[in-house]
């Protein structure tokens, strides 16, 4: 496999660093802005959505650095089918275990990668027509592109040059999630 990788972009350390960073930064301002560790607080735990399925490793890693009370509703959003490379547009599954009802409560979205923002205007336009009281976006990747650029997020891992990645959760035609760090693919891999 290792073979089929152009250059490293993000070590498996890199990422590690930067998400305690990032989880302590989010407990803060979350914290600052709902008192969800105020056990009198109404709605004492935080809702937690990550698109899946790029993010799912990325969720699985900063979930376990929040000392928060969460529930976890994955949702289902596809841009990349197959072996395309760059967006062909969103699709939002109709099976998600999103609540159609979000009142009263803090949510936290999470996806894998901000390129062109159609993903996340998507999903945040649908989740706040579910009514939360608080909605904050967090990403572990943001490319180096004006769109995604210009896209309003709260939070960001790390901002990359604007190329086609793999790794930690992203695929390439629904390989490549297991490998630990971010990684470019070589040309004539991506082209197939």
């Amino acid at each position: 496999m290792d073979a089929d990788f152009e250059s490293t972009l993000l070590t498996a350390d890199q990422i590690a660093t930067r998400l305690d960073e990032l989880a302590q930064q989010i407990v803060l301002d979350i914290e600052a802005a709902t008192g969800l560790s105020d056990p009198e607080h109404p709605h004492n735990t935080l809702t937690i959505i990550p698109i899946m399925t790029g993010s799912i490793i990325f969720v699985a890693d900063l979930v376990r650095r929040l000392p928060l009370r969460m529930r976890i509703y994955p949702m289902s959003a596809s841009s990349y089918p197959g072996t395309a490379t760059t967006s062909r547009g969103v699709t939002l599954s109709s099976d998600s275990r999103v609540p159609d009802e979000l009142t009263g409560q803090h949510v936290l979205l999470i996806d894998d990668i901000l390129d062109s923002g159609s993903t996340l205007r998507a999903v945040t336009d649908e989740l706040k027509t579910r009514g939360p009281d608080t909605l904050h976006t967090c990403v572990l990747l943001r490319k180096q592109r004006d769109q995604a650029m210009s896209f309003p997020i709260d939070y960001v891992a790390f901002d990359i040059p604007d190329e086609f990645v793999v790794g930690y959760g992203l695929d390439y035609d629904d390989q490549y999630r297991n490998v630990p760090q971010i990684v470019t693919l070589k040309p004539e891999v991506a082209q197939g």
